[in-house]
């Protein structure tokens, strides 16, 4: 690590502590407002309300992530702001990127910080160049939004239907949505954390979405596939 970058690190280091003890506050907080009922996530051929979803963790195939970087350049500091377990986080350290991992909740994942509410944060962690993540499905466009004011690259995964939406036109519309990366063979299915049914396949389509502030105008759409694990040998990453 640099000079700067050292110096960097040193000049955050107290304000992310003060923010993690402030967060671990709010994580209280949240679990008091546990959601109860109405609307219900469609995941293969089971329909799954709120009070089952509850922080909305559909943990990512490790799949998706080695499709990411085949197709879009991956910087070296990233933060992954919902990591749960780690899928998308273990997958990104394989090939060699530094990765903040926080969560709300504390779901296991190794070298992570749990009680941080992404919402509620005013400042990335030092030396940040993207957010990549698979938000929580109720929350995605608020994620996305938020994290373009704290980073100047932003990756989610996410529905296809995402383009849908009237009331997302500003981060859709407004010409700094760079890429769309959309698997052309459907993911495996996404089952929510604690899933313990039958596991199904899935029925719906998701994309990897890119938004980047040095982008103006219309997003590219390129369509990609998944590769089963068994067959990588050593993941091909996209250039700069």
């Amino acid at each position: 690590m640099s000079g700067w970058q050292q110096e960097a690190l040193q000049l955050h280091e107290c304000g992310w502590s003060i923010r993690r003890v402030a967060a671990n506050v709010r994580k209280a907080e949240s679990e008091v407002r546990e959601i109860v009922g109405g609307g219900a996530l469609i995941t293969g051929n089971r329909r799954a309300p709120l009070r089952e979803r509850k922080m909305d963790l559909y943990e990512t195939t490790p799949v998706a992530t080695q499709a990411l970087l085949r197709h879009e350049h991956i910087p070296d500091y990233i933060w992954e702001c919902c990591c749960g377990p780690g899928a998308i986080v273990g997958v990104l350290r394989q090939c060699g990127r530094t990765v903040v991992a926080t969560d709300l909740v504390d779901y296991g994942c190794s070298d992570s910080e749990h009680g941080i509410d992404f919402l509620m944060e005013r400042s990335a962690p030092p030396l940040t160049q993207a957010i990549v993540t698979n938000p929580p499905f109720r929350l995605a466009g608020e994620f996305v939004e938020h994290a373009l004011s704290l980073a100047p690259k932003v990756i989610m995964l996410c529905r296809l239907a995402f383009l849908e939406s009237e009331k997302r036109s500003s981060i859709l519309d407004g010409g700094i949505l760079a890429r769309v990366h959309i698997f052309k063979n459907r993911l495996p299915m996404m089952h929510r954390h604690g899933w313990e049914g039958a596991k199904t396949g899935s029925a719906m389509a998701f994309a990897w979405f890119v938004w980047s502030r040095d982008h103006r105008g219309p997003a590219t759409i390129n369509r990609i596939s998944w590769v089963p694990e068994q067959r990588l040998r050593k993941i091909p990453e996209a250039a700069e």
